[in-house]
C-alpha cells in the first residue's frame, strides 16, 4: 500500500508540481484539442497550432492572475 501511495504522490507531484492552475489550463486545453480532432472529419492537422497558441494564453493567463495578486 506504501507503494501505491508513493507512486501517486510522485505522479501528482511531477504533473501538478507547484501551480495546480496551470496543471488544470494545460489539461483543459489538450481536452478541448481532443474533442475538436474528435469531431472534425479527416486529419486536423490545423490543430496543432492553435492548440500551442492556446497554451501560451492559457500559461500567461495563470501568470497575470498570480501577478495581480501579489
Amino acid at each position: 500500500m506504501r507503494f501505491l501511495e508513493a507512486f501517486g504522490r510522485f505522479w501528482w507531484d511531477f504533473v501538478v508540481g507547484d501551480d495546480w492552475k496551470i496543471a488544470a489550463g494545460v489539461a483543459t486545453v489538450l481536452i478541448g484539442a481532443g474533442v475538436v480532432v474528435s469531431s472534425v472529419g479527416g486529419g486536423g492537422a490545423f490543430v496543432a497550432p492553435l492548440v500551442g497558441v492556446a497554451l501560451i494564453a492559457a500559461f500567461v493567463a495563470v501568470v497575470a492572475v498570480d501577478v495581480r495578486r501579489r
